[in-house]
């Protein structure tokens, strides 16, 4: 406790005066370092987003029309989401923004890259062949043109920018996509001098522990964190998005650590446990996540908006399409036909 009488002025990130008065002593002041989170993003609603229809992919090249785009952005401005997370910089997010611009709506983005391979994994689950020498050259080109092409766009609508991000799942030892650390702390540091925006990266829960170098070199850790995958029940699943958060955040006590992805499918195949997987569940799931993160001022993207029914495989129930709030034709799920969120 101070003494007496103790105004604070704060002098930046990291530093306070402390004007003391003492009885029958006189006036002076104080600075102090105070070590603590230099916290980036405030806890608002935040969503990732990414607004393929049926027909449409960012593998065949096929995107949203700005009419579609724009019906996406007014429901999610009235179901009161203030954050977006989007995975590239191209056509689609360009929309996007110019979408914001012109329509003056209440959104930040964070918008960061989708890395391809660099070097191959053989432990890989999925993958049946390896990429030759060349492949894998042409990705690493496209990877830097991708990061360019990433400052050109924050530079441009720098005023809607929440933060940009060097990539997504590219460290885990089953990942298809993986790129060395060296390669992010490289992708970082080009962002950093070519932006001036916080700069993050998009990561399993799990991977931190691993990634001291490459934090370093970040404004926010971005974790993802998904009990359904980790065959954890509607009843065990929050704490299991607590210990995530609890075990990154004590790994690195400086940085402000938040979810970047946190969902529950509504549909699903024998790859996951059918039991737990509904609308009800998913309602349940996100009000719950929603108000611990509320009271722990943990800013939460929740994964996702839509249903994309490009993800995955052939089959319709495949859950990477099915993690939305709302259905592929924007009718909304359980979650938001009963105001769960609001």
């Amino acid at each position: 406790m101070f003494p007496y009488n103790a105004p604070v002025e704060f002098l930046g990130a990291e530093r306070i005066k402390i004007s003391l008065t003492y009885k029958g002593v006189g006036r002076g002041h104080a600075e102090l370092k105070i070590r603590g989170k230099n916290m980036q993003l405030a806890n608002k609603k935040a969503i990732c987003y990414s607004g393929y229809r049926e027909g449409q992919s960012p593998i065949t090249g096929v995107v949203p029309t700005k009419e579609q785009i724009l019906e996406d952005l007014l429901l999610l401005k009235e179901e009161g989401f203030s954050y977006l997370r989007m995975y590239d910089p191209n056509a689609h997010a360009r929309t996007v923004l110019l979408l914001i611009k012109e329509h003056s709506l209440p959104f930040q983005v964070m918008v960061g890259i989708d890395p391809r391979a660099e070097y191959n994994n053989a432990n890989c689950p999925w993958l049946k062949t390896e990429k030759t020498h060349l492949e894998l050259e042409e990705n690493k080109v496209y990877n830097d043109t991708q990061i360019k092409k990433l400052v050109e766009l924050a530079n441009e609508f720098k005023e809607y920018f929440l933060a940009v991000s060097i990539g997504n799942e590219n460290r885990p030892s089953w990942g298809a996509d993986l790129v060395t650390e060296e390669r992010l702390i490289g992708f970082a540091r080009t962002l950093r001098e070519g932006t001036g925006l916080p700069v993050t990266y998009n990561e399993g829960a799990g991977e931190w522990k691993n990634l001291e170098k490459l934090v370093k070199e970040l404004d926010i850790i971005s974790i993802h964190s998904y009990p359904l995958w980790n065959g954890k029940t509607l009843e065990e699943a929050l704490e299991m998005n607590k210990s995530d958060y609890r075990e990154v955040a004590s790994l690195y006590p400086e940085k402000q650590v938040i979810f970047t992805e946190c969902g529950w499918a509504t549909c699903c195949n024998a790859s996951m446990d059918a039991a737990q997987v509904s609308e009800e569940n998913q309602k349940c799931y996100l009000s719950q996540l929603l108000h611990w993160a509320g009271e722990e001022e943990i800013p939460v993207f929740l994964f996702e908006a839509f249903d994309e029914p490009w993800k995955g495989g052939p089959s319709p129930d495949e859950p990477e399409k099915h993690w939305g709030l709302f259905f592929v034709d924007r009718t909304g799920k359980q979650v938001i036909r009963e105001q769960a969120l609001r």
